[in-house]
């Protein structure tokens, strides 16, 4: 791709990532400096001119041993501060996974509902466009930002992925949730198109109160079957454990999970290596750094740098998005 007057950059944080984005679309990453100061402030700068340039500018904002999220989102912020006054004529925060995208109603009195902070805060430097990948829900994601906001999906990745493991399996996508069951069924639909064959649908029961989660009720025929579990992100992963415990009882013939965001978080090592899962498969959205060594090497991350390349490609040249969607 030429890259004309395109500037791509990737914060620190994100280094990893932008590389393999860069790679897939064929356009270096433009340089930029990060610093922190004696006192831990810290700024960010482009290195190269921007002035009447399309810039996109990689950042994925979960926490980790160096930066939290909160951290990584005030340095993005600023650097698409820096990046406007410089002169930039359209800019895009390119970001994998989006903190807070989970805080998106009110669940108590006086909740915040910090999506739409987190928007405000984009809008307020000048973000022309913001680009994730599946959020835990796209109507509220959708209502929360003024400007627009392109929510990619991964179930077409995944869709290659599960299609070569379970060639010539009868197939069972599962929402671990009644209120997935719409991710799931998108995933089940490219999943068919991927096999050329039908694939069935379940989902669990989940009720939580007080931080309790209950309900083992699967409404589907599982049994015999290979069957997916599938939602927009796995944290501790109790949620996949009690879906796959639920479909081994009923008779299931392989139990795999998948998820876009891998957070891994408290013992999220014990249920990667957990028999009752043929496999756990995440996208590249988020290192794996919180798991075991062991969990590392039984876990499948499905890449999804092709995927932000191919959007960055048609968003520069104004190309649709939607076909990139469907």
């Amino acid at each position: 791709m030429e890259s004309g007057d395109l500037a791509i950059f990737a914060l620190d944080a994100t280094a990893a990532f932008g590389q393999e984005v860069s790679a897939a679309l064929g356009v270096p990453l433009s340089a930029h400096e990060e610093r922190v100061f004696e006192d831990a402030e810290h700024k960010a700068r482009p290195l190269v001119s921007v002035r009447g340039r399309d810039v996109f500018v990689l950042q994925s904002l979960h926490g980790d041993a160096q930066q939290s999220g909160d951290e990584k989102l005030c340095r993005l912020l600023f650097f698409l501060g820096a990046v406007r006054d410089a002169g930039a004529d359209r800019i895009t925060a390119i970001v994998p996974y989006l903190a807070y995208a989970r805080k998106d109603r009110r669940t108590k009195p006086r909740d915040p509902v910090t999506i739409r902070y987190v928007a405000t805060l984009f809008e307020a430097m000048g973000v022309d466009r913001l680009v994730t990948l599946d959020v835990h829900n796209p109507a509220a994601f959708d209502n929360a930002f003024r400007r627009p906001a392109i929510n990619l999906e991964a179930r077409k990745p995944f869709a290659r992925h599960f299609a070569a493991r379970l060639a010539g399996e009868a197939i069972c996508v599962m929402s671990p949730d009644i209120g997935g069951v719409k991710r799931a069924d998108r995933f089940r639909e490219a999943l068919e198109a991927e096999t050329g064959r039908p694939v069935a649908t379940a989902f669990m029961e989940k009720y939580r109160s007080g931080g309790v989660v209950s309900g083992e009720k699967v409404v589907g025929e599982v049994e015999g079957k290979a069957v997916v579990i599938f939602d927009d992100l796995i944290s501790t992963g109790t949620t996949m454990r009690r879906a796959a415990k639920a479909c081994r009882s009923l008779g299931a013939r392989r139990v795999y999970a998948a998820a876009s965001h891998g957070l891994f978080t408290g013992d999220a090592s014990a249920v990667v290596t957990d028999p009752l899962f043929d496999e756990i498969a995440v996208t590249s959205s988020i290192p794996p750094f919180r798991l075991s060594q062991e969990a590392r090497e039984r876990l499948a991350v499905v890449d999804i740098a092709a995927l932000f390349a191919e959007a960055i490609r048609r968003l520069h040249s104004d190309g649709s998005i939607v076909e990139l969607l469907e």
